[in-house]
């Protein structure tokens, strides 16, 4: 085995790594390309289909202008896709457990899956980063500059990092990219008093999950290492493979389990970001088919006038009564934005819009029966008090306030609001989980090539691997689970390094410092960027006076 001296006294053994440049086989091609030109096809059938059912007339113009956002917000779940889940591939390549090209088909498929049974909670964890204004708005020209600028903010930088081969995280590009319109959106506001800018609760919450990312994967992938040593003292797994021979069959399977698990996990986290941005976009442009969930049953509305009406009761109990439902809106709007809600006069803004929702759903029959006409500002009330409430229940000074059984109905209220609001059309499942599942079959090398021999300075061993994907999946399913975004890469590059230093390998001390300085310098890249890029947005849109 030979080694080669690196800069700073560092040496890498150099063995036969595995071959990635297997060619694809014609009829692969064509299968890859009549499947990606399926789901768009799919996407626009689907589309057609829900706004003629509700009567909703799209425009020429606006269809082609949903067309482009869909394909971009398509862009970053297809590029996101062979951008992380290189991660989950390179152990099994590097171990020689599968061949590189069944490795990725395999790993897309059960990305796919991943997204396919996601629960959609971590999608609309995103949205809460946005500004509220523009959340309300999001048909309006500041709301389209938001969702453009966002979108192409994080695939530029995700193509930027993965053409040099650095591990960057997807989730940490787009959260920089939601935080950096936010800012930009703040600045630029001319309202008195300012207007919604980054929720910084919510994300405080969100970063500190990617802030730890890194150091969950060390942590776990060494400890669990060491603990497998005890556990099972097999040398075999702790050894660099021999030539191109794949490992023994149990080994292999557990190889083979532990990517599978790490790409389903990362499909139902990461599948559901691009989620939630393509309902943004939906609800933008065609808010009467997508801005309530008109596949709610009629059977469901006498439940939720009752549960509207005790959950205005509760809040009138403890609030000052509204002058009208106009100043009810205002003050529960900035409420939201200002994050302040243990006030009577924010209480009583939503029992004057609890009650008034309860009337208007009540005197519809149904989601299904709303107007066109009165979707938008119906929408907008459920949001407001959906998200209110979220943060009325989470208030330590509001739990002191109201009591146990208040909490409840208002819990339950809660529920029945996200059934009305927050959903995810099977067909946006599809689409999503073919873009990410098909992005992982293509552009993987680059980011393989660093996991597998550039982290540690030996070749990636049986246990190495295993420790790390098994990492990573339990952090990510557990992630999915609490509806927090978490970085597949950080957790799984971390893990890599963590096992390599439990199996005594080292660190390639010039790797490691770019992929710490790539996860530095994400999240104010993508900040600046999406803010630039708002700004641009914006301004082009207000001159040409849309």
């Amino acid at each position: 085995m030979a080694s080669t001296a690196l800069a700073g006294g560092e040496s890498v053994s150099h063995v036969r790594g595995p071959r990635l440049d297997a060619a694809l086989h014609p009829a692969g091609r064509w299968v890859f390309a009549a499947v990606l030109l399926g789901g768009l096809v799919y996407a626009g059938i689907s589309i057609v289909a829900d706004t003629s059912q509700v009567g909703e007339r799209m425009a020429t113009g606006v269809f082609a202008f949903l067309g482009l956002a869909l394909v971009i917000a398509l862009a970053f779940e297809f590029v996101n896709g062979f951008h992380d889940t290189a991660n989950a591939v390179a152990t099994v390549i590097y171990t020689h457990s599968m061949p590189a090209p069944l490795a990725v088909v395999w790993s897309g498929a059960w990305n796919f899956l991943g997204v396919m049974f996601s629960s959609g909670a971590v999608a609309y964890s995103i949205i809460t980063l946005l500004p509220v204004d523009l959340i309300l708005h999001v048909g309006s020209a500041g709301g389209f500059a938001m969702i453009f600028a966002l979108l192409l903010a994080a695939v530029i930088w995700n193509l930027a990092t993965w053409y040099v081969g650095l591990p960057n995280s997807s989730s940490h590009a787009l959260i920089g990219s939601i935080l950096g319109v936010g800012l930009a959106n703040q600045l630029l506001s001319q309202a008195p008093g300012g207007t919604s800018g980054v929720a910084w609760g919510q994300a405080e919450k969100v970063l500190t999950g990617l802030m730890i990312a890194p150091v969950i994967g060390f942590v776990g992938a060494l400890v669990l290492l060491f603990t497998m040593k005890r556990i099972l003292p097999n040398p075999a797994l702790y050894r660099e493979p021999a030539g191109n021979a794949p490992p023994p069959t149990g080994i292999r399977a557990l190889l083979i389990g532990t990517c599978t698990a790490v790409s389903f996990a990362h499909g139902g986290n990461d599948g559901q970001k691009g989620m939630g941005l393509i309902m943004l976009i939906l609800i933008g442009c065609a808010p009467t088919a997508y801005a309530l969930n008109r596949t709610v049953p009629e059977s469901a509305t006498p439940a939720f006038v009752q549960t509207a009406n005790a959950a205005s009761t509760a809040y009138a109990a403890h609030g000052a009564r509204a002058p009208s439902v106009e100043q009810a809106r205002a003050t529960v709007t900035r409420a939201l934005q200002t994050k302040a809600v243990d006030d009577p006069r924010v209480y009583g803004g939503i029992s004057a819009l609890s009650a008034d929702l309860s009337a208007r759903i009540g005197g519809y029959g149904s989601l299904g029966k709303v107007p066109a006409a009165a979707t938008p500002n119906l929408r907008n009330d459920m949001y407001l008090v959906l998200d209110t409430t979220k943060l009325v229940i989470a208030d330590k000074a509001a739990q002191a306030r109201f009591t146990a059984p208040e909490l409840a109905t208002l819990k339950s209220y809660n529920g029945q609001l996200e059934q009305g609001t927050r959903y995810i059309p099977l067909w946006v499942k599809v689409t999503v989980a073919l873009a990410l599942g098909l992005g992982t079959m293509i552009g993987w090398k680059r980011i393989v090539v660093t996991v597998g021999e550039r982290i540690g300075k030996t070749h990636l061993t049986y246990g190495m691997g295993a420790s790390a994907e098994v990492m990573a999946a339990m952090t990510i399913l557990l992630a999915e689970r609490f509806g927090l975004p978490v970085s597949t890469t950080h957790i799984l590059s971390s893990g890599v390094a963590g096992a390599s230093v439990a199996n005594g390998a080292g660190l390639q001390r010039r790797t490691i410092l770019s992929m710490g300085l790539a996860w530095v310098m994400t999240l104010p890249a993508a900040m600046l960027l999406a803010g630039t890029l708002y700004w641009l947005l914006l301004t082009g849109v207000r001159l040409a006076g849309l």
